[in-house]
């Protein structure tokens, strides 16, 4: 016979640690019973990686460009991209569940809306760390080097989950306003979009087209990709790191903020 919390015996509502594991268990759980979530967030990335590869392979050859190796370059763009996926992981999840009643049902007990949303981020966080491990071991397998060494790898995946995060919370928005999971796929078309006007494929400062270089520069999902592009070809780069975080770390609390309003509205109404 399974053994019953402690704080259940006692008669009081479960801590949020507990609360928290018990959700997130769960969406650990769909994520992995869900190969339609994974199998994509895994393989368009890759097939972008060798795509990009072979077609940018004579940009290194421009002057001042800062790596002869261009799929070290690109690496750090399909960690963006794939961690731009998070958007719709998090928005299925979530969108999936307000469509079969669960989080209607889930705000009328003692669980807080906090933790329905860090538990559909813990899935989002195990496919974008599966990920992200799975492009840097096959990048270094076809030539990428990185600058900073087993410290910097580590520091790139931490990175990635970041930005997963950082993605997840704006899908759990999405899905949260529109309830849809179908309708979330616009904000990773968008991202995406944002992700290709971005230095995804040259550094700003080579960029020969005024307009576009412009765009660039005020694009925040340059200093995501500049970030991790800094421990592959350039060092620890502080300012570079300082930027991508503070930039992501603002996405997250945006996107949590956000969804925390709505659901918030939900309760109310419920």
């Amino acid at each position: 016979m399974p053994s019953t919390p402690a704080s259940e015996r006692a008669g009081v509502n479960p801590s949020f640690g507990e609360q928290l594991r018990t959700l997130a268990r769960r969406s650990v759980a769909r994520s992995a019973r869900q190969p339609q979530i994974l199998i994509p967030s895994v393989i368009f990335p890759l097939i972008m990686l060798a795509i990009l590869t072979c077609a940018g392979a004579q940009s290194t050859k421009i002057q001042g460009f800062p790596t002869k190796s261009y799929i070290t370059f690109v690496l750090a763009s399909i960690l963006v991209q794939g961690a731009v996926n998070g958007t719709t992981v998090a928005g299925q999840l979530l969108a999936s569940d307000m469509e079969t009643g669960f989080v209607n049902r889930i705000l009328l007990t003692p669980v807080r809306q906090s933790i329905v949303m860090l538990s559909q981020l813990v899935g989002v966080a195990v496919v974008g760390l599966i990920g992200s491990v799975v492009f840097l071991v096959v990048a270094v397998i076809f030539g990428a080097s990185v600058k900073t060494g087993v410290g910097g790898s580590f520091a790139l995946i931490g990175f990635t989950l970041l930005l997963v995060l950082t993605f997840g919370a704006i899908g759990l928005f999405g899905a949260a306003v529109t309830k849809s999971a179908a309708q979330v796929q616009a904000l990773f078309a968008l991202f995406l979009g944002l992700l290709f006007m971005s230095s995804m494929l040259m550094p700003r400062n080579l960029i020969p087209v005024h307009w576009f270089k412009t765009i660039a520069t005020y694009n925040p999902l340059s200093y995501l990709v500049e970030a991790p592009r800094s421990l592959l070809i350039t060092g620890w780069d502080g300012q570079a790191l300082a930027l991508g975080c503070g930039f992501s770390l603002i996405g997250l609390i945006i996107g949590l903020g956000a969804c925390s309003v709505v659901l918030r509205h939900r309760m109310e109404r419920a």
